[in-house]
This record gives C-alpha cells, structure tokens and sequence, in this order.
C-alpha cells in the first residue's frame, strides 16, 4: 500500500491543494481536469525493474527533456522535487512534493503534488505495475487545475499539454526499458 507523508512545517511552499493523496485511491476528486494514461512498456522482472528505478530515480522525467532538481536520490515521501520544462532560458518550473510511495514486489512509483508556486494545483501519479502474465504496464494519474493566470489563460490548451506529456513519458519509459 502506498505510503502518505506531507510535511505541514515547510511553510516557504506548501502543498497548494487539499486533496492530498487521491491519486493512491480509485476515484480522483471533482473540480479538476482528470488524466489517465495507460501504455504497455516491456514484459518480464527485468523490464519491471528497470522501469521502476527510471521512475523513482527521475531518470524517466530528465530522459524525457524535462530539467529535476531534487536533493532526493529517489522518490521518498516529504522530498522536494522540482521539474522544469521550456526551451533554453524560457522555462516552465513545477515544485512538488512527493507524497506517496510504492515500493512494492509487483507495483513501482510515487505521486507528487504541486507546492506554492507551481502553475497548476493538484497531484500526478506515476506506476510501473507487472502483471500475472509477466506484462509491464506504466500509467501516469493526474487530476488538476489552474493556479497560474497563464495557465487559467491557456484554458484548454493545458489538458491537451498534459497528455501531450503523459505519452512522451510512455515512450520515453519505453525507450529505456528496451535499452
């Protein structure tokens, strides 16, 4: 079972919603923009593996194009992670928190959620699971919603770039696992 830990003494960058932890249960909560992507990665321990350790270490997101600040080696709850997509100079910063881990023999992942700052609110989730047939499966959960006037702005455009970037994660996972 997932792991829920939030650190209510950092006052510099609180988590900027309240839901905390829905992304570890069944029904994500109302008032937001809700993702769920799926994508079939690799078979066998030694995919599920790898893929695991790409996920918690933030080798997936920097292999995917995106910049992560963390003094975190791996996702552990309370960790402070920052990820920051853009071109050059012009950068996007996210800062999270994680808040829920799985280590678990057949479930890999963490979910962070967005701190003060960050230009949307909520928590996104991302799990390696193996399943009974020896398939690997990676899914990203989200649900969100803006705290940023550009990203009111960008209305739609937002869930679109959101999903955008779910499935470039699912290559990417993808892409390591084979090789």
């Amino acid at each position: 079972m997932a792991r829920l830990i939030r650190d209510l003494a950092t006052p510099a960058a609180p988590l900027n919603y309240r839901e905390v932890g829905a992304t570890a249960r069944d029904i994500l909560p109302g008032g937001y923009h809700h993702l769920h992507h799926t994508v079939r990665i690799g078979r066998g321990r030694d995919a599920f593996e790898s893929a695991g350790a790409a996920v918690t270490t933030w080798r997936m997101h920097r292999a995917s194009g995106a910049r992560v600040r963390s003094r975190a080696v791996r996702a552990e709850p309370g960790a402070l992670v920052e990820v920051s997509i853009g071109l050059g100079p012009v950068r996007f910063a996210a800062p999270c928190e994680v808040i829920w881990t799985a280590y678990e023999r057949d479930r890999t992942g963490f979910a962070y959620g967005t701190r003060t700052g960050h230009p949307e609110r909520g928590e996104e989730s991302f799990l390696v699971d193996l399943h009974p047939d020896g398939s690997v499966w990676f899914t990203v959960t989200a649900f969100s919603r803006p705290a940023a006037w550009y990203t009111r702005l960008a209305g739609p455009l937002v869930p679109a770039l959101q999903h955008a970037y779910a499935r470039r994660l699912g290559r990417t996972l993808q892409r390591v696992v084979e090789g």
